[in-house]
């Protein structure tokens, strides 16, 4: 057998070795990756720290609490408008337009699709809401002629607020509902990674 046919078969048989590792490596990771979500899930105790850390993220400062570890990622109100507006963009689709931070009327995105217009407020705030951000977006959906409405905090909703939102067809979303939305909205993007072909990069 001539050196150059033992070269080329040694090459070929390293070849098939690094795509079965490599596909096992893939499969492995994917595996991490689900039991990590299925984890988060599942644990309401780490969905309320999640939304307590989007408050802490996203909330506006006092002027004494200016100071924090460069670990900690810290943004603002505004960027939290854009950050729900991407999660309800990724779960519902349609365009998405997010409002200037002053002078919106209530309405901090609008959420165009198939079935009409979506108005909605987002709430960076440690408290529960009250009926009156719901009543301002319902307000503003009649103005409108929006189909529907979402109002969504990273804290909760008193029962007053549950039940006026009752039949208004305003969406409430408290935190613990947004961190499942936001970790929905990963799992679609990781399904859409996964489908990718290296190729068509």
């Amino acid at each position: 057998m001539e050196l150059q046919t033992i070269i080329t078969i040694a090459a070929i048989f390293i070849t098939i070795l690094t795509l079965i590792n490599g596909i096992r490596l893939k499969h492995k990771r994917e595996e991490y990756s689900d039991l990590l979500l299925d984890k988060v899930e599942s644990d309401i105790e780490l969905r309320q720290t999640l939304a307590m850390g989007l408050y802490l993220r996203f909330k506006k400062e006092n002027k004494d609490e200016t100071s924090y570890s460069a670990t900690f990622i810290k943004e603002d109100p505004l960027a939290f408008e854009h950050f729900v507006a991407d999660i309800i963009k990724s779960i519902y689709g349609g365009e998405m337009f997010v409002s200037k931070a002053s002078g919106d009327f209530g309405v901090d995105f609008e959420n165009r699709r198939e079935d009409g217009l979506y108005l909605g407020q987002v709430k960076c705030v440690k408290d529960d809401l009250s009926f009156e951000s719901i009543a301002l977006v319902h307000s503003n959906m009649e103005k409108w002629g929006a189909v529907g409405g979402l109002v969504i905090t990273t804290a909760g909703f008193t029962d007053k607020a549950m039940q006026y939102a009752e039949g208004l067809g305003v969406e409430i979303i408290s935190g613990i509902e947004l961190v499942d939305m936001w970790l929905k909205s990963m799992e679609s993007e990781t399904e859409l990674i996964k489908q990718l072909d290296p190729s068509d990069v």
